[in-house]
């Protein structure tokens, strides 16, 4: 008998060995959690083999692809609305738009919804500068799509396709990209990051907030949404940004984390930053997420995930540098509404972050409440570098079923900006916590955290723009990486914590 157990232990212990190296995807077990049903019926339909862009050519400046590029006339719409779609070719070709929405779909990543053309090309003006070096276009629309009742809430994209006149010239391609949203209560409300999309964007020609001949982090700048998604002034060696041309931050930041969810089919709703200056769709949500990028908030946003949170919303921060400044919008000059950002001021009431960036680069017209006492972290500085996600607190329901120990490490998870300088929040508790490196060199510490809520919910902040990175790697994507630090992809811790996360807000326990 002795002889047996020995034996059925070392079977157990070498099919042990060989299940921990397998690909996090394959060692990855979906969780039985209430399900979406809409989630999963979408899923089922076939997906796409072809939805990337295969053809890409920037201009000189590397800034935009004038071959072909386009944008909405909305950052999203609802089932029934329209949404208005400029595309300019330059020379002028005839083109094609394939519509695709963005999911799982049994690993291929995109759906194919329909196809608009072919059109007439036309070259479309390149607006001057306005005041506050504002770019808006005015172009004349190639078409009107109204969305149909069947479409359901998620990130669409518009691949648009020149249709070369001979067979032996190249097409080129590039994105348009809306977000299709409802109004329907779901389980997880999964906000955008658009604002910081459009924040960096530097079409035409080095324009953004970041590119004003005053510097880089002051109040000058005004972006218009008005406009193609071109380069993003921070993909310069973060992420192979030619694959994404005219998609904002998406398919890189944000992407791998709408394809895990929506693999497991969890209850999600969509929406972008805009779409958050009232709280009533969150209200009706189980769990909001940020994810990626979340840098720039309306003061209105901010106090709307403040109520949701203080009515019993639970909030997932699976990300970083975010709710770092005051964003406030304004209508286009036809009037349309929240097509105009600019960074207004810090976020962070008195705190030292908040008062170095008014010493730095104020005066600024705008200042927000200290960003830690709603996330439980904050923006500190630096704010960017590259480091491991280290585990402090393994004993918390957060890491149940992943066998982790104080001091285990998750490689390159921090970056490449991160959460700081934890808050004084009554029952706030450090999961995790390290040191990130600027440059490599330049240190700073940063800390993931989680504090209950008034009404038995939680607030969880991950600290990072990249803790999308650890859950899929989709069609599509690229692993970002910056100074000097990378992540490493799909970690089945990664996915576990998220796991429980989302188990605990749908369900109340994991």
């Amino acid at each position: 008998m002795r002889q047996l157990i020995s034996s059925m232990l070392s079977i157990s212990c070498l099919f042990g060995g060989l299940f921990s190296t397998l690909p996090a995807e394959a060692q990855e077990t979906p969780k039985a959690a209430k399900r979406g049903s809409l989630i999963v019926e979408e899923n089922k339909l076939p997906g796409a083999t072809d939805w990337q862009l295969t053809r890409v050519r920037p201009d000189n400046k590397g800034h935009r692809t004038p071959w072909i590029e386009g944008y909405c006339s909305r950052q999203s719409v609802t089932a029934g609305e329209s949404i208005d779609i400029m595309v300019s070719s330059d020379p002028p070709q005839p083109f094609k738009i394939e519509v695709f929405r963005m999911g799982y779909y049994g690993g291929r990543g995109a759906r194919l919804m329909t196809t608009l053309g072919p059109f007439e090309g036309q070259t479309q003006p390149v607006p001057a500068p306005g005041e506050k070096y504002l770019h808006e276009c005015r172009w004349e629309a190639t078409t009107q799509l109204t969305i149909p009742d069947d479409w359901l809430s998620g990130v669409y994209l518009g691949r648009l396709t020149t249709l070369p006149s001979e067979a032996d010239r190249p097409y080129w391609q590039s994105y348009i990209v809306f977000v299709v949203r409802d109004d329907r209560p779901a389980d997880v409300l999964f906000q955008c990051s658009d604002n910081t999309w459009q924040a960096y964007n530097q079409w035409p020609s080095n324009y953004s907030i970041y590119t004003h001949p005053k510097g880089v982090q002051g109040p000058w700048a005004d972006v218009s949404f008005d406009r193609p998604y071109g380069r993003e002034a921070q993909y310069n060696g973060v992420v192979n940004d030619p694959l994404t041309f005219g998609s904002g931050e998406f398919l890189p930041l944000e992407f791998p984390l709408a394809y895990w969810l929506e693999k497991h089919g969890y209850d999600v709703t969509y929406c972008c930053n805009s779409n958050m200056l009232t709280p009533e769709h969150g209200l009706k949500c189980k769990s909001f997420i940020s994810v990626g990028h979340d840098e720039y908030w309306d003061i209105r946003q901010f106090r709307s995930v403040e109520k949701m949170r203080d009515a019993g919303v639970n909030l997932l921060f699976l990300s970083g540098n975010s709710i770092c400044w005051v964003t406030p919008f304004r209508a286009s000059s036809d009037g349309r509404e929240n097509r105009i950002i600019f960074r207004g001021g810090p976020y962070g009431a008195k705190n030292d972050y908040a008062l170095l960036r008014e010493r730095l680069h104020g005066p600024f017209p705008e200042h927000g409440p200290d960003e830690g006492l709603l996330m439980g972290a904050r923006n500190v500085e630096p704010v960017n570098g590259g480091g491991d996600w280290t585990i402090t607190k393994p004993e918390h329901w957060i890491f149940a079923g992943t066998n982790v120990k104080a001091g285990d490490r998750i490689p390159g998870l921090i970056g490449w900006e991160y959460h700081g300088a934890p808050a004084k929040i009554p029952g706030l508790e450090i999961v995790a916590a390290g040191t990130a490196f600027q440059g490599g060199e330049n240190p700073q510490q940063w800390t993931a955290t989680i504090y209950p809520g008034p009404k038995d919910n939680f607030v969880f902040n991950a600290a990072t723009i990249f803790w999308a990175q650890g859950l899929s790697s989709p069609p599509g994507h690229t692993l970002p990486w910056s100074h000097f630090s990378r992540p490493h992809g799909p970690d089945p811790r990664v996915q576990q914590i998220t796991h429980n996360l989302l188990q605990r807000a749908i369900d109340g326990k994991q």
